[in-house]
């Protein structure tokens, strides 16, 4: 299961006809304008991560987070500003009558807290169902068709279990409504984040008096909050990083880039295909001849599961730059670090681009059991390249350049020989072009650099 997706099983089970009232009743409560800060504060740090991140945040809260955050305002916050919290204010300041029916569930909803509970196997002929929390081992009995026939032995509930008005010590409860259906291995991972979290704050704070489970998930219910969403933060991350993107004719497709300048072609060209791993291929130029004699080409190569080589990078090292492509982040920091220790100060770095070509991936594809796989198109990558080259082109006319002897282009063009020297060198830049070796398709117009610098 990815936490990253809707696989996460949540659900809003019915409540209790009473209970629900009752919960009716503090929702309205906790929306007077004199509580409106309290709430704020409150939601705040139950959905941490998704407000800290705001509009940047991909992901929404799921519903059922924020109705486990409702919960938390109503039983566990005390308000910042000396207010009495909600359930005392609606037990103590009599303002309407409140049915005994309803009035039984304040005292069990005041002492109910979030809980992390597996889910034990069915007794026969019995209509509730086993609950163990994995925080102190403690037993639940709810009734069996409150949870679903779906929910499997051995899952955990994240959820707020209140216990049936009458004896305290008894095990029967009902469910809140929320309910968030995990793995054991991601019930865990979240119990153990959050414990480490709980260990933290007593060493900081110089005492271990945070209490067992229920007194601690009591005053810290939004620390599992907060990590179940981090938990569902990372799960996104990691499932984008294993979109492979690929061309229309079904090649990897290298989004990643990276312009390097140099002047020692020979030097360059000779030992990239002296370096392991590297094998040159045949420059095929999609717009006609090959444009340029000092034009050469390596890749490399990696085997995948079913054992076929698949392309990973390449290098294209033109008479004055060095263009880098790439699968992926990772492979181009390793390319680059190998690139460094062979080549040294002949290559002089201009600019990267990493991020992949803008697109909305659904849940359901995320969800699938293989990596997700996104086709690029050709316009797409149009796009992509000319905003990159757009990028690391900005400032070329007063930048030093290895070709020009250290000297900026502007400098150079103060004497007639210099003129020409940038006017070749442009030409030169505009014949391999990077768009134009990559799909046929010019991606720059080399005009703007002869602007800059004066040519006509």
């Amino acid at each position: 299961m990815k936490l990253a997706n809707e696989r996460v099983a949540g659900r809003s089970v019915p409540v209790t006809k009473d209970l629900d009232r009752l919960l009716s009743r503090l929702d309205r409560l906790s929306m007077a304008p004199g509580f409106a800060q309290q709430r704020r504060i409150a939601f705040s740090r139950a959905l941490q991560v998704y407000v800290e991140l705001g509009n940047q945040s991909p992901l929404s809260p799921l519903p059922e987070e924020v109705e486990l955050a409702d919960l938390l305002l109503y039983a566990d916050f005390y308000p910042e500003d000396g207010q009495l919290t909600l359930i005392e204010q609606l037990r103590d300041v009599i303002t309407e009558h409140i049915p005994e029916e309803e009035r039984v569930w304040l005292d069990p909803l005041k002492h109910s807290y979030l809980d992390l509970v597996e889910v034990l196997p069915v007794q026969s002929a019995s209509a509730r169902r086993g609950l163990r929390s994995i925080g102190n081992g403690r037993l639940y009995e709810i009734p069996a068709d409150d949870m679903g026939l779906d929910v499997e032995n051995g899952q955990v509930l994240f959820t707020r279990l209140v216990r049936e008005p009458g004896d305290p010590e008894s095990t029967r409860a009902v469910l809140a409504g929320p309910v968030l259906v995990l793995s054991a291995e991601d019930a865990r991972a979240l119990y153990e984040t959050t414990g480490e979290e709980r260990r933290e704050m007593e060493v900081v704070g110089g005492s271990f008096e945070l209490g067992d489970w229920p007194e601690f998930a009591k005053r810290f219910g939004h620390l599992l909050l907060k990590n179940f969403a981090r938990m569902r933060l990372s799960a996104l991350v990691e499932a984008v990083s294993e979109i492979r993107y690929r061309t229309t004719d079904g090649a990897p497709y290298f989004y990643v880039m990276a312009l390097y300048e140099h002047h020692e072609f020979t030097f360059i060209a000779g030992s990239m295909a002296e370096l392991e791993g590297w094998k040159e291929e045949a420059v095929v130029s999609a717009g006609g001849p090959v444009p340029s004699r000092k034009l050469r080409r390596f890749l490399q190569r990696r085997n995948d599961d079913a054992s076929k080589e698949i392309a990973t990078a390449r290098v294209t090292v033109t008479a004055t730059e060095l263009f880098l492509e790439c699968d992926n982040r990772e492979r181009l920091d390793t390319v680059k670090h190998s690139l460094a220790a062979a080549f040294g100060f002949s290559l002089h770095f201009r600019g990267e681009a990493v991020q992949p070509p803008a697109r909305q991936v659904t849940q359901e594809e995320l969800s699938a059991v293989e990596p997700l796989t996104v086709v690029v198109t050709a316009e797409e990558d149009q796009i992509l390249v000319s905003a990159f080259l757009q990028a690391v082109y900005l400032e070329w006319a007063d930048r030093e350049s290895p070709v020009l002897g250290g000297e900026t282009p502007s400098h150079v063009m103060k004497t007639p020989g210099g003129r020409a020297k940038v006017a070749a060198l442009i030409d030169e830049m505009e014949r391999c072009d990077f768009g134009l070796l990559r799909t046929g398709v010019a991606a720059f117009d080399y005009n703007r650099l002869r602007a800059h610098v004066g040519l006509s």
